[in-house]
């Protein structure tokens, strides 16, 4: 197996435990938080859709689809490319709002395809080039950024279903 094989069925599994989690999921359920100070389902689905947006837009070197596709208008925020709610305060977080499940889910797909089809493309060779992001050291190969989207990803999506497990009275396992 390559590693671009291990990569797309890693995207792939964070994009089914998304849509098993929203699935039947109510808007109101969707910005539900435990505590005032936590993530909503709804915003950790689109904080880790947009890391990957980003992520992968870097590695392209285009905009991300957030600004390119005007996703930002759809969901009602500003054009930030950068802004992918790392930092954001709890209050920013508890004012967080989506327009839809489907459009959470919509959004997800599209960067979800834009990176496989980025990652499809890959030879082995690809993997170990490494990135000008002085900001990081040692400096970062595409391999380290794909490994870094996906552990984001995965994280965040467990939360999410996590939470629809807590809401919905299942515990841990929401479906």
């Amino acid at each position: 197996m390559e590693a671009k094989d291990i990569v797309l069925d890693g995207l792939e599994r964070i994009r089914g435990s998304l849509h098993r989690t929203l699935d039947g999921l109510t808007l109101e359920e969707s910005h539900q938080q435990p505590r005032s100070d936590s993530n909503s389902i709804a915003w950790l689905v689109w904080h880790l859709t947009r890391v990957q947006d980003t992520g992968i837009s870097g590695l392209i070197g285009e905009e991300p689809l957030w600004v390119s596709q005007g996703w930002h208008a759809k969901f009602d925020m500003a054009a930030d490319a950068d802004n992918d709610g790392s930092g954001h305060t709890p209050e920013q977080v508890t004012a967080f709002r989506v327009p839809s499940i489907e459009s959470l889910l919509d959004y997800h797909d599209q960067v979800a395809e834009r990176s496989k089809t980025y990652v499809a493309g890959l030879a082995a060779e690809d993997f170990d080039r490494t990135l000008n992001q002085p900001q990081w050291q040692p400096l970062p190969t595409v391999g380290v950024r794909l490994v870094s989207v996906i552990s984001d990803n995965l994280q965040h999506a467990g939360q999410a279903a996590y939470l629809r497990g807590l809401f919905q009275g299942k515990g841990w396992l929401p479906y």
